[in-house]
């Protein structure tokens, strides 16, 4: 069945015993990532969790089946994550829903799928699962979830510093989770003793470097120019620039992007899809716009904002991926681009 947000959120902060699958799909990714984890509030920490993958499924469509009728080892609640499923999955899924027993949920993440997919509407069809469709909120929606993530850490987030937080992260739910991780760290908060955000604290760890000129590197990247690339990633080496101040830019253009390709896949104009982005287009860049959304599909391109933003995540939280992973990233995405030019 498909279900609406609050559905999906009572199911799976209760999983009900009649659902076998819980299918997330959608281009917000870290959203649906979100959802997930109200499953595993629910299972409790002592359950045994079975990850699983697309390609897994798609070798042993029983796999998932049998995980699914399985008793854990140690007597505790049992249940089964897939990352990455899609259309390859759809005979595993299929056995899963036809079985006779299945006891221990299952919940995918199948990012951004397509109307027309079989997976889906198997899902949508069927009363023992439940899908539900994750798309990038809205600037007050994400203002509003940057605010109750903070109130969880006990952190208290003024309006302006959770607009902030949301132009940052790009809307992206994952990454503004990292940037009041690191306030609440930086503040020292918690539920049992609240603090008060501050600008200050928020200047302080921001990692923002508005003098790098990114817009060359984003074009070269995401348009598959795998020379332009390395002599733009060359010129940002001889300012100083680091590697991961790219990486936002990027981020905020293949969100872009998947808006865009979303549209143009539901209405078939393309043109009329950009121009449906309204001011996030600036009228110079429309052309090179338009090519990169013919040259990247809605799977493509939600991959390629998986990619980015876990590289985000991983330059930001203190850890530090280092100049080469990022350029590693680039040259995959540009080579992907390459060959679809």
């Amino acid at each position: 069945m498909k279900a609406n947000r609050g559905q999906i959120e009572k199911a799976l902060d209760a999983p009900p015993a009649d659902i076998r699958l819980f299918l997330l799909h959608g281009p917000d990714e870290a959203g649906s990532a979100a959802l997930g984890k109200r499953l595993e509030r629910a299972m409790g920490d002592q359950a045994e969790r079975v990850d699983l993958d697309g390609q897994t499924l798609r070798d042993d469509p029983a796999r998932l089946t049998d995980e699914a009728a399985s008793f854990s080892m140690f007597g505790d609640r049992r249940w089964i994550r897939v990352n990455g499923m899609g259309d390859e999955s759809l005979p595993a899924v299929t056995a899963l829903l036809q079985a006779e027993a299945a006891g221990n949920p299952v919940i995918a993440i199948a990012g951004a799928l397509k109307g027309t997919s079989k997976l889906l509407k198997l899902a949508t069809d069927s009363p023992m699962a439940m899908a539900f469709a994750s798309y990038q909120p809205d600037a007050r929606e994400a203002e509003q979830i940057a605010a109750a993530m903070a109130r969880e850490g006990g952190l208290r987030l003024a309006p302006d510093l959770a607009r902030r937080i949301v132009d940052l992260a790009s809307g992206d739910r994952a990454l503004m989770a990292g940037e009041i991780e690191k306030l609440i760290l930086y503040l020292d908060a918690a539920p049992e003793h609240p603090r008060e955000a501050t600008a200050e604290a928020l200047d302080a760890l921001s990692a923002d470097n508005p003098d790098s000129d990114a817009a060359p590197l984003v074009n070269a990247v995401l348009g598959g120019d795998l020379r332009a690339m390395h002599r733009e990633l060359g010129r940002l080496t001889e300012t100083g620039t680091a590697m991961a101040a790219v990486l936002r830019p990027l981020l905020t253009r293949a969100m872009l992007i998947a808006g865009i390709r979303m549209s143009f896949d539901d209405s078939g104009r393309l043109e009329a899809a950009v121009e449906g982005a309204g001011k996030q287009v600036f009228w110079k860049d429309k052309p090179v716009v338009t090519r990169q959304v013919r040259l990247w599909n809605a799977q493509g391109i939600a991959r390629v904002i998986h990619r980015l933003a876990q590289a985000e995540r991983a330059s930001r939280s203190g850890r530090g991926i280092g100049d080469l992973l990022v350029r590693h990233e680039l040259l995959a995405i540009a080579r992907q681009a390459a060959r679809e030019r």
